[in-house]
């Protein structure tokens, strides 16, 4: 890997931005921490940043050379706001570019993959990663967690099919070498945890590891699209519903050896993140 550069690390307090950045500035490389706030974070330099505030954008950029691009929550165009700031960001002198997309989302498709079909034009040095879903969406500040922990439910409308849940610690090291290795992917990444659950499994594990009931309440596409509307826009939440869709008809049934193969270590296991915050206390 190389040690030189500076990477502005966009989204930087949140699941994956942060263990990216927290990964970099541990192997020794400078990096920008971009989020709303300009938050402190430990071994990086905070820098105000939000993706609807031009304003915030050329400070962001200054003395950057690579960036990690996490694109605005919600936001089912995001396209409209990320390419006006990938093409500042190419005139400043950034040449890497690492885009955090999803499995679900090929180049081209709905929401970032407009911006993943754009990102290969604009920068010779790039990667998207496209990860599963996150292991993270049971355990942090996602619904799925916050309902866990108030009701012992997991909503959706996947019915029985099968998800590689990935940990957000596997996606970010296969960030860091993105961003940080001689050459650039150059390609995008399907990331995958190393085995496929259904909800149905992932509530059991959670009851079995921490010892409190869970279930799965499998809706219909409808069901769950009217419930993520009092969430987030409609139109985002009939896309989402959608994937949950996908997913019954078998979209994410797969494993991927990427995590191993760019890392070196094997992909982490549901069971085995639960074990690991049992035993912190989290």
């Amino acid at each position: 890997m190389t040690t030189t550069g500076t990477t502005l690390v966009i989204g930087a307090t949140g699941t994956t931005g942060s263990r990216t950045t927290a990964q970099l500035t541990a192997a020794g490389h400078r990096v920008k921490a971009g989020s709303r706030r300009a938050l402190p974070v430990a071994g990086a330099e905070p820098v105000a940043f939000d993706w609807y505030e031009p304003a915030t954008h050329a400070a962001a950029l200054d003395g950057v050379d690579r960036v990690y691009l996490v694109p605005p929550v919600g936001d089912y165009d995001p396209a409209t706001v990320m390419l006006p700031f990938l093409r500042r960001a190419r005139a400043a002198g950034v040449h890497r570019a690492v885009l955090l997309s999803s499995s679900a989302i090929p180049a081209g498709g709905p929401a970032v993959g407009a911006v993943h079909q754009a990102l290969p034009g604009l920068f010779e040095q790039w990667a998207v990663l496209r990860p599963s879903w996150f292991m993270q969406n049971f355990t942090g500040a996602h619904a799925h967690a916050d309902s866990i922990r108030r009701e012992g439910v997991i909503r959706t409308a996947t019915g029985d099919g099968r998800v590689a849940f990935v940990d957000a610690d596997d996606i970010a090291a296969v960030a860091v070498h993105a961003l940080t290795d001689d050459t650039a992917p150059g390609t995008d990444l399907v990331l995958t945890g190393p085995e496929t659950l259904s909800h149905d499994d992932i509530a059991a594990t959670v009851t079995k590891v921490t010892g409190r009931p869970v279930v799965h309440h499998q809706l219909t596409y409808e069901q769950m699209r009217d419930h993520l509307t009092a969430h987030v826009p409609a139109e985002f939440a009939a896309m989402l519903a959608g994937l949950d869709r996908a997913i019954a008809q078998g979209s994410e049934d797969r494993v991927t050896d990427t995590v191993q193969r760019l890392t070196g270590r094997p992909a982490r296991t549901f069971r085995a993140l639960l074990e690991s915050l049992r035993r912190h206390g989290s």
